[in-house]
């Protein structure tokens, strides 16, 4: 017997684990230097126990809604961002989880209000109680994020005054924005595609890598991707040329939402564009945007040089771990070559991630939202770092025009394993920590199966 499903018990079960993710981020989240907890301490393992327990049961919820919305009776898309904003709700008032890149972010918005060139200096060059709250490993390092994102930042710093609480909520409902863009977008691109809009908003914009890393994490690639969904959804209508200025501005705030550009001048043609007409226009639009937005920004193009930033010494993207264990092997064979073996896994990544491009542009030209997706999944796997909520880059547009359902089913799959791939501390996982974790998944799997059991239990008396 199939555990039943409707709209209002997903609804539920959703908001349950989030409430749950909330609640245990109030002791295991990345919270500021001074509310940090030992990772021993009695609270703060109950709340890295009650996160990972409300991680499961939204993964639950969400594979619920999945059956729904593959049913006979689908819910509407109206009802599914009713589903979105009850899930999302807990969140908005919980610290920060499973990242401290906020705090990375308001850093770099004080030292662009205070003229401090967030490219050549890191959070250390601020100084003071906000530029403690940056991971150690960022506080050296500049900044890899365009002038559109740092003129955000800066103008939320000097609208704050630097004050942490009031910077985390704007930063937020920045973020908030950017996830109400991509859901504004998704069933357009949707039904462009030949796609159901229904499954498009659950993959995209449901999914539980968004609720965890856009809005509860609050990262910027919320917003890229939300202005990147809405210049695709205008270059479909009758604005080719503004579709490839929001594109732009997608790739002002982070660098890989630049491919949609090419995705913009596709469309152009295929509307009836000459390929030629199609390209200078879409470069003009995106040259003038670059030019106006930075000077307006008072940044400077050094972000540019910068966007190698997030590759770590721990980083574990695919090139960076054949690249560190090639260069051990090295080593351990005594070769002068070992410091060369990381930044030529490297850039051996980007020339496969170039061919691949070319080869998935080739082959689906008619379909450009999906082969922009394909894109960016690519940069992100083969790039030198990558972290989960990387996986939303090509994730969100290929929920909009995934070819069959099995494409889905695999996304899904991905999904639910990098769910549960990054502690709510954001911080490296020791053996307890993973003891912990492991236990608030196995408790919230238990409640479960005794859920279904009890749901079970009338049906098959009355049977009986």
């Amino acid at each position: 017997m199939a555990f039943p499903v409707d709209l209002r018990r997903c609804q539920v079960l959703g908001l349950a684990g989030t409430a749950f993710l909330a609640l245990g981020g109030e002791t295991a989240g990345a919270l500021p230097v001074q509310e940090l907890l030992a990772p021993a301490n009695v609270r703060a393992a109950l709340g890295l126990v009650g996160v990972y327990f409300g991680v499961v049961i939204l993964i639950a919820a969400w594979v619920l809604l999945g059956r729904l919305v593959r049913s006979h009776e689908p819910p509407s898309p109206r009802s599914l961002l009713l589903v979105l904003a009850t899930w999302s709700a807990p969140l908005l008032i919980a610290p920060p989880l499973f990242s401290r890149d906020v705090y990375s972010y308001l850093a770099q918005g004080a030292m662009v209000d205070a003229h401090i060139d967030v490219y050549s200096n890191g959070p250390a060059q601020l100084g003071g109680p906000l530029a403690d709250e940056v991971a150690p490993l960022w506080q050296h390092t500049g900044a890899p994020y365009g002038p559109v994102f740092l003129a955000v930042a800066s103008h939320l710093s000097d609208l704050t005054r630097g004050q942490l609480p009031a910077g985390l909520v704007g930063m937020r409902l920045v973020a908030l924005l950017g996830v109400a863009l991509m859901a504004a977008a998704l069933p357009r691109l949707a039904r462009h595609s030949g796609a159901d809009p229904a499954a498009a908003l659950w993959l995209g914009a449901l999914n539980p890598l968004v609720l965890l890393h856009l809005v509860a994490g609050a990262h910027n690639d919320a917003i890229m991707l939300g202005l990147l969904g809405v210049g695709l959804v205008a270059a479909l209508g009758r604005w080719p040329i503004l579709g490839a200025v929001l594109v732009t501005l997608a790739a002002l705030v982070k660098a890989p939402a630049a491919l949609g550009l090419a995705a913009v001048v596709v469309l152009q043609v295929r509307a009836g564009r000459r390929p030629a007409k199609a390209v200078l226009t879409t470069g003009v639009a995106a040259a003038g945007t670059t030019v106006a937005a930075t000077a307006v920004a008072g940044t400077g193009y050094g972000w540019i040089g910068a966007l190698d930033t997030p590759v770590s010494a721990h980083n574990w993207a695919l090139t960076s771990l054949l690249g560190r264990a090639t260069g051990a092997l090295l080593e351990h064979l005594g070769s002068d070559l070992a410091p060369l073996a990381l930044p030529a896994w490297h850039v051996l990544g980007l020339a496969v991630t170039v061919l691949v491009i070319a080869a998935i542009w080739w082959r689906l030209r008619p379909r450009p939202v999906y082969a922009l997706g394909l894109s960016l999944a690519t940069v992100a796997a083969f790039g030198p770092a990558i972290r989960p909520w990387y996986a939303l880059w090509g994730l969100f547009l290929i929920a909009a025009a995934a070819p069959t359902t099995s494409v889905r089913h695999r996304v899904a799959a991905v999904t639910g394993v990098l769910a549960l791939a990054t502690l709510p501390s954001g911080g490296p996982a020791d053996t307890g920590q993973l003891v912990l974790a492991v236990s608030g998944g196995v408790l919230a799997v238990v409640v479960l199966w005794q859920a279904h059991q009890v749901a079970q239990a009338p049906v098959l008396g009355h049977t009986a």
